[in-house]
């Protein structure tokens, strides 16, 4: 058995690093690999994006709208993805289901912001649910299935 300080890689796994601009007995002398003149054979260059003076791609496509600085990003949940998880006896449906029930159960990777409750798909279990926000139809099925919903946000309501 090999003791730790007699641990070392297998001869030849490692190779070392070549050492350029050492003469032209080396075979990367003068030039370094780096060709001849130019921007590029000089050290500190970062060309990325340059086109030549053409405009670059990222300047040509358009810029549209408005992202806010400060804007909230939510991990979102469909109905559907709640009603496998309760089938699959991953959350319990008596109990109160919040944003740490969900991570918990790994519907959500994180919480970012909150969670936002998305109306796509069926839900058949009573449940009690605590969101950040909830689309309307979800809200409806919810209600529908007998269970209750108290978001931090209220839902928006169409009055026009």
């Amino acid at each position: 058995m090999t003791k730790l300080n007699e641990i070392r890689d297998n001869e030849g796994s490692t190779k070392g690093r070549m050492r350029v601009g050492r003469g032209p007995g080396s075979g990367k002398g003068k030039t370094a690999g780096r060709g001849v003149k130019g921007q590029k054979s000089r050290t500190g260059v970062s060309l990325l994006g340059f086109e030549g003076g053409q405009m670059p791609l990222y300047m040509r496509m358009p810029k549209r709208g408005f992202n806010s600085l400060n804007r909230k990003e939510f991990a979102e949940v469909n109905l559907w993805r709640l009603q496998q998880a309760i089938d699959a006896g991953k959350i319990d449906a008596s109990a109160p289901i919040d944003a740490a029930a969900l991570k918990a159960a790994g519907i959500i990777r994180r919480e970012l912001d909150g969670v936002r409750l998305l109306g796509e798909g069926e839900l058949t279990s009573k449940v009690t649910l605590s969101v950040y926000s909830a689309t309307a139809s979800a809200v409806k099925a919810v209600e529908a299935a007998g269970g209750s919903l108290t978001q931090k946000r209220p839902a928006k309501t169409e009055e026009a």
